[in-house]
């Protein structure tokens, strides 16, 4: 799969751009802070609905305008397809395929699949567990699109009740009906709760081995790869008070991953009985999904806070090649290949890791790659190179002052 075209309406810094594309390795190249982010940030919003440097759609509209519109022609073996992504300021997204009646945004997710590396990523490794959580639900969905619903749906639950939470802390006493409607919210959040639970612990299962076989090609393979899943319905009486942190597992985490979804359902309900006061002391819902863990391990010890800088950027790399490859497992039919984006990637690695990562890359279909500076990329990924300027782009190669000649730019900026 691969994208043919692509234009731009209102987006961000480009208030007009049509580009083709091609098969291969393209190289946007331009100074930080022109652009070069804004076109692949915009591919990956009409496959993923979501951006990995905003985690709302208002900044994606460029400023003083009310929408902005992605439209792509993306080609998969014979077939072509038109996708458009309309983003409102004030109304609902909404999304177009073949040029045919407005559908719902999601609706269009999972026609145009990416796998999408960033400096970003390091957050992966070194953030909050929110932003593991976050990488999950991504492939879940871009494995099975119709999935997206998932975490929708068990944040409307959650947001009721912790609504509900809230009231009684308010009221100063917990009364009958109070009681009566938080079971009711309870069964509530354990169904939805549980079939965002089940294809978490899925995926993990399934990324356990290729984030090993991932990281063990990015770097000399000495130390093994752990991923672990840990799951806040499976605590201990004891909670810990930090909103993002969970208390010991009181079932073996690997062992969830076989349990059937009667079973979760009443260990979540079990766990939601057992933090009950806790609950309503706090006026918040302490047990779920929204809590959960994903946890690295690399050697026997843990990635957060022990691996050093370029261990952690191995693992970061890892993830998003565990990914791709776990996609080419499920989807292996001719043309279903997901595109490549490596957005100002390789100015953060060593040399080493350059290579590594160019090596596994480089027979993708389609590569899209930023860069400031042309040194940056490994000869093995020189293809087509497209020079980005204020508001548009100059096909062709770059001349020489543009591809490393002078002061290096410093630092990724925000383009």
């Amino acid at each position: 799969m691969y994208v043919e075209h692509l234009s731009l309406t209102g987006y961000r810094s480009y208030p007009e751009l049509d580009l083709a594309l091609d098969t291969g390795t393209t190289v946007f190249v331009g100074a930080n802070g022109i652009g070069k982010t804004n076109i692949v940030e915009a591919i990956g919003y009409l496959a993923t609905l979501s951006s990995h440097r905003s985690s709302v759609d208002r900044p994606l509209i460029a400023f003083g305008q009310e929408r902005a519109i992605i439209r792509g022609r993306l080609v998969r073996g014979t077939q072509r397809t038109s996708v458009e992504i309309e983003i409102n300021a004030e109304a609902a997204n909404r999304a177009r395929i073949n040029r045919a009646n407005p559908i719902r945004a999601r609706d269009a997710v999972g026609i145009l699949r990416t796998v999408l590396f960033a400096p970003e990523d390091l957050s992966l490794v070194k953030g909050d567990p929110s932003l593991r959580r976050r990488y999950l639900d991504e492939v879940v969905v871009a494995l099975r699109p119709h999935h997206s619903a998932l975490r929708a749906d068990y944040e409307r639950v959650l947001k009721q009740r912790n609504a509900l939470l809230k009231s009684a802390r308010a009221a100063g006493r917990f009364s009958s009906t109070h009681e009566a409607t938080l079971e009711v919210w309870d069964q509530h959040l354990a169904e939805s709760g549980v079939r965002l639970l089940s294809a978490r612990l899925r995926l993990v299962e399934q990324l356990r081995p290729l984030v090993g076989r991932a990281y063990g090609e990015l770097t000399d393979g000495s130390k093994p790869v752990q991923l672990t899943y840990s799951s806040s319905i499976a605590t201990s009486s004891t909670l810990v008070q930090d909103d993002e942190a969970i208390a010991g597992s009181s079932v073996v985490d690997e062992e969830m991953e076989h349990l059937g979804e009667e079973e979760l359902f009443d260990l979540f309900l079990g766990a939601l009985l057992r933090h009950r006061k806790k609950e309503l002391e706090r006026g918040i819902s302490l047990v779920g999904p929204h809590r959960d863990e994903l946890t690295l391990v690399l050697g026997n010890a843990p990635v957060k806070g022990y691996a050093s800088h370029g261990e952690t950027w191995s693992m970061a790399l890892a993830l998003r090649l565990a990914s791709y490859y776990l996609l080419l497992e499920e989807e292996s039919t001719p043309g279903a290949e997901p595109v490549l984006i490596l957005d100002d990637v390789f100015a953060e690695l060593d040399v080493q890791r350059r290579a590594r990562l160019a090596g596994v890359v480089e027979s993708a279909e389609q590569v899209l790659i930023t860069a400031a500076v042309v040194d940056d990329i490994p000869a093995a990924l020189l293809g087509r190179q497209i020079r980005v300027v204020d508001g548009g782009v100059e096909q062709g190669t770059p001349p020489d002052d543009a591809s490393g000649a002078g002061p290096r730019p410093g630092g990724v900026g925000d383009d």
